[in-house]
């Protein structure tokens, strides 16, 4: 009955969906996929991996698909003869995707519309689906059930923020989580949090976290130089790499770039924006701020930057190469309440991070960073200001952030094997 009831209502929704998704396309420059997200995959695209078996992953954007990469690269050395296919279903994440040599073919997400759900399945014909965090739609999850193709929830997660939303929808996504062969959560809190929601106890598992399995090395001074004479910046300065920043937060960072830079005169500042789309915005912030500043797109060898300059990121894909080639990271989406963003990823480069309250989305590797100190942690602009001063005045201090966060990875591996288990079952 829910399900019969759930594609009544998709008939009616599904124009407002499409308008929606056509708005949203135009509006942050991506393109429509319209074809694709109704299922109709184009026969050039799936000659890529014909005649093989089909592992899919569906990751929806940048983050999901960075946590996938361990898992992808160990997918890859033990089932080489398996076709990877990974959806997404943002433009950036399928970008970011598009980068990683693991991967067949990249895919839009379908509609879950029960045709376009069809079609697609049927397209690819799957040996085993694997969502990443918490993707749960109802149709695809219910044609993956019908047509005996495994599905398998990876590196789940509940945040605070939307354990009481999901609990609240419960009759909405029991139905599809009682479909999953497998569920394999982060933590113990999540485990029990998505047992609660509907899933089949059963079939929950405590796995860690994809994320804590990002490849660690100590970048060497000759590689730093490197990068930084790639993106043109100067190389005697120190670089505050400011990542992921979120609507809103931007200008407390530049702020405290200008507080800085009048105290300090070789500060240089990497701004990268979560979605680039939002670069024209904070060009504007930077001008009025009186800040030179340089498009990465618009880079030149003949034309090195200076230091007090700002290199503003409209790309995506550069994320790990930037906080290598830094001093210290900011990570975005922490000073306003949006849930943060992956604090491992300068850790794992040997960086130290500032951050904000708000992380939500982060909490357990929130937990770690903060008993490991990797990581300082602050409420608002001001003591932002004072944290990065503090940590551009000292390198001993940066070392040893830097080398607590390079621990902290080291001795919190392994998620990407206990996910490696629960899938050859079904492999």
């Amino acid at each position: 009955m829910f399900f019969f009831a759930y594609n009544i209502l998709s008939l009616f929704l599904l124009v407002p969906v499409v308008l929606f998704n056509i708005y949203r396309s135009i509006k942050l420059g991506w393109p429509l996929a319209t074809a694709e997200r109704f299922g109709l995959v184009p026969q050039r695209k799936l000659a890529a991996i014909a005649g093989r078996p089909v592992i899919w992953l569906h990751a929806v954007s940048v983050g999901e698909i960075i946590a996938a990469r361990p898992l992808l690269k160990a997918l890859r050395l033990r089932y080489p003869e398996h076709a990877l296919v990974v959806s997404n279903t943002t433009e950036t994440g399928k970008a970011t995707a598009g980068g990683f040599s693991e991967i067949d073919l990249c895919l839009y997400f379908p509609f879950d519309f029960l045709p376009a759900v069809r079609a697609i399945i049927g397209a690819v014909k799957p040996q085993i689906i694997i969502i990443m965090e918490t993707e749960i739609w109802p149709n695809f999850s219910r044609e993956a059930a019908r047509n005996g193709i495994p599905l398998v929830l990876a590196n789940g997660r509940i945040s605070d923020r939307s354990f009481n939303r999901y609990l609240f929808f419960s009759w909405f996504f029991r139905p599809a989580l009682r479909c999953f062969s497998s569920v394999c959560m982060q933590s113990a809190v999540g485990k029990e949090r998505i047992i609660a929601i509907g899933a089949n106890h059963q079939t929950v598992r405590v796995t860690g976290n994809l994320k804590n399995d990002i490849p660690t090395r100590q970048v060497t001074e000759e590689e730093r130089s490197s990068l930084r004479r790639q993106y043109s910046i100067p190389e005697q300065c120190c670089i505050l790499t400011a990542g992921s920043t979120r609507d809103g937060e931007e200008q407390f960072v530049i702020s405290t770039y200008r507080e800085l830079s009048a105290e300090i005169c070789d500060l240089f500042l990497v701004l990268v924006p979560r979605h680039p789309a939002r670069v024209g915005e904070i060009a504007a912030l930077l001008s009025d701020a009186g800040i030179r500043y340089r498009r990465r797109t618009a880079l030149s060898d003949a034309e090195p930057m200076r230091r007090g300059d700002v290199l503003l990121v409209d790309t995506v894909g550069e994320m790990m190469n930037l906080y290598a080639l830094a001093d210290l990271a900011y990570v975005g989406g922490s000073l306003v309440p949006v849930g943060g963003h992956n604090l491992l990823e300068p850790a794992s480069v040997g960086v130290p991070s500032v951050f904000g309250p708000h992380m939500g989305n982060f909490r357990e590797i929130e937990e770690l960073v903060l008993r490991y100190g990797a990581g300082i942690q602050v409420l608002d602009q001001e003591e932002l200001t004072a944290a990065c001063r503090n940590l551009i005045t000292s390198a001993d201090l940066r070392r040893i952030l830097g080398q607590n966060g390079l621990k902290l990875l080291r001795d919190n591996g392994g998620a990407t094997g206990r996910h490696m288990e629960a899938l050859a079952g079904y492999l």
